[in-house]
């Protein structure tokens, strides 16, 4: 799957891993560990962007904690339709853009939020298209957080695996690809099926 490919898939996604799909079951237990990491380290008021927004069932979760300053981000469009079905105060208090992660990251400013992070996205990022990771480094000025799906190559997986046999999942060592653009990884723990990390810059 080339890389316009892979964009236009999730562009049109519908049925199972769709904004409809992922809006009714709610935050849950990552949610709660987003809050967790971001908690006395970012201000209520201090803006969040999260990459693959999706419907916002994260950002929605952290709308009720009372983070103010919400931002998402997805290439399907009716993902924020969705939004403004199931979570309405989130679609009136955010401010959303709709677009490829790699095209639109580049349109921020250089530390403009505060926190960035994704869950299960950016691991779908084409591998033509990475150059999008150091835009992320660039528009975060205290953590990133990531929260995906890295496999295991102890166990011989390869750097591409395929949900459904059609979803292409790129297994990619975070610590790594961060630490390489100038963040330094200070936590990582497991959850359901991923792993969450959280990142700081270092000195700059």
């Amino acid at each position: 799957m080339d890389p316009s490919d892979n964009r236009r898939f999730w562009a049109e996604r519908s049925g199972e891993y769709s904004p409809d799909y992922y809006a009714h079951r709610g935050p849950d237990e990552t949610s709660e560990a987003i809050r967790a990491a971001l908690d006395g380290v970012v201000a209520p008021s201090d803006p969040i962007l999260e990459l693959g927004c999706s419907a916002g069932r994260h950002l929605a979760h952290l709308h009720d904690h009372g983070f103010e300053s919400l931002h998402g981000l997805d290439i399907n469009e009716d993902a924020f339709d969705v939004m403004a079905e199931t979570y309405p105060d989130l679609a009136d208090a955010g401010t959303f853009h709709v677009g490829a992660i790699e095209e639109v990251v580049e349109e921020f400013d250089t530390d403009q939020f505060a926190a960035v992070f994704s869950v299960e996205t950016l691991q779908h990022v084409h591998p033509d298209a990475t150059d999008a990771f150091a835009e992320v480094a660039r528009i975060a000025s205290d953590r990133i957080l990531t929260v995906e799906n890295e496999g295991d190559h102890r166990e011989g997986d390869p750097d591409v695996n395929y949900v459904r046999e059609e979803l292409p999942l790129y297994y990619r060592d975070w610590d790594s690809v961060f630490g390489d653009l100038g963040f330094e990884q200070i936590s990582a723990e497991p959850t359901k099926r991923d792993t969450l990390r959280t990142f700081r810059p270092r000195e700059r």
